[in-house]
């Protein structure tokens, strides 16, 4: 898939977070991109002053890039008078996935003749049903024809996209027209796009990635060393690829932008949230007053839906069994690590 020329489909990005407003950024490069920022303030401060402080400090935003607080003069913006097609990126986080998938069915026509693309970009599972994002957005969304989602995802910390560091992403989908259309918005400036049909494979590795990462948090915070860090990035691997290919994912993937390249990101960066949840638990701090000082993290919130579908289907998930119990049971860290030295040897090629 290729992506020179300027894109002529227009995009419309759900949510002025850090990511959101980032992908924007990055879009409208190449095509007619707005943002909808559900904070009347985001807008304004991203149509006047081209910045977005809270989310993307010191960032200075493109001129080209136009945001809006009325949800429907957004839609009508990618929706237009149905001459071709258009994309939605949902810059939402999973928890606000069900709520944005009702918005937007709100304002879609029964009909329309050109395809309408909707490009995921949370990750997790849904805590009480253990869902993925394709699997919230298939019950949630209408089934026309015309409308096709995918996900994106991979190795990429918000503050870098924004301010037009490299990046190498991975589009998910079954329709090749959504996959191109993505190519063709977001290939070619600072980001790469590559593409995959492996949706399961790609949202579990994002998914699974952020437990491993409070885990190496807690290592690097209790002063472990990084021989430490290496084993629980390299056997974080190896359970994130026993869980995911149990759920269907394909094997090829976990080695890949979505798999290896977002565990290593997300456990090694300093910009990492997870990470920083870990070196927050080390330090002895609880974790209801980590979270109520702003630091929210998707690890948090899918440790125990990922041991859940690991218990389900019999598959051993030491890792995500110890940051559970750290987490949630107050299990001191070090102690967790001890139990994890004291599990039986094994060949390391193991299913176990």
């Amino acid at each position: 898939m290729m992506s020179a020329a300027l894109s002529t489909v227009p995009v419309l990005v759900l949510g002025a977070g850090s990511w959101g407003t980032a992908l924007a950024a990055l879009a409208c490069q190449r095509a007619s991109t707005l943002v909808w920022a559900r904070n009347a303030d985001s807008a304004a401060e991203i149509n006047t002053a081209h910045q977005l402080q809270h989310y993307l400090p010191q960032v200075d935003l493109p001129n080209a890039l136009t945001a809006t607080h009325d949800f429907a003069a957004a839609m009508q913006h990618v929706l237009g008078d149905d001459s071709g097609p258009g994309l939605i990126i949902l810059g939402v986080p999973l928890a606000g996935l069900t709520d944005m998938c009702a918005q937007i069915t709100a304002h879609l026509p029964k009909n329309r003749k050109h395809p309408l693309h909707i490009l995921r970009t949370c990750k997790g599972f849904e805590p009480t049903t253990t869902q993925l994002p394709h699997q919230l957005t298939d019950q949630h969304l209408p089934r026309y024809d015309w409308l096709h989602t995918g996900t994106l995802s991979g190795p990429s910390f918000a503050l870098e996209v924004a301010q037009g560091l490299p990046v190498a992403l991975t589009v998910a989908s079954h329709s090749k027209a959504l996959a191109q259309c993505t190519v063709d918005v977001l290939h070619g400036q600072s980001a790469r796009i590559y593409s995959s049909t492996d949706i399961m494979g790609v949202e579990i590795g994002g998914a699974l990635k952020n437990i491993i990462a409070i885990a190496c948090g807690a290592s690097d915070g209790l002063h472990l060393g990084t021989n430490a860090r290496a084993a629980l990035i390299t056997r974080g691997l190896a359970e994130i690829q026993r869980i995911g290919m149990a759920l269907g994912g394909d094997a090829a993937t976990f080695s890949g932008l979505t798999g290896l390249g977002d565990l290593v990101l997300t456990t090694t960066g300093d910009l990492s949230r997870n990470r920083q949840v870990g070196l927050a638990i080390a330090k002895g701090i609880p974790l209801d007053q980590i979270l109520a000082s702003g630091l929210t993290a998707e690890g948090v919130r899918c440790a125990q839906a990922a041991l859940t579908l690991a218990e389900h289907h019999q598959i051993d998930a030491p890792i995500t069994q110890a940051v559970c119990d750290v987490l949630f049971h107050d299990l001191p860290p070090l102690e967790a690590v001890q139990q994890l030295l004291r599990r039986v040897a094994r060949l390391e090629n193991s299913t176990y």
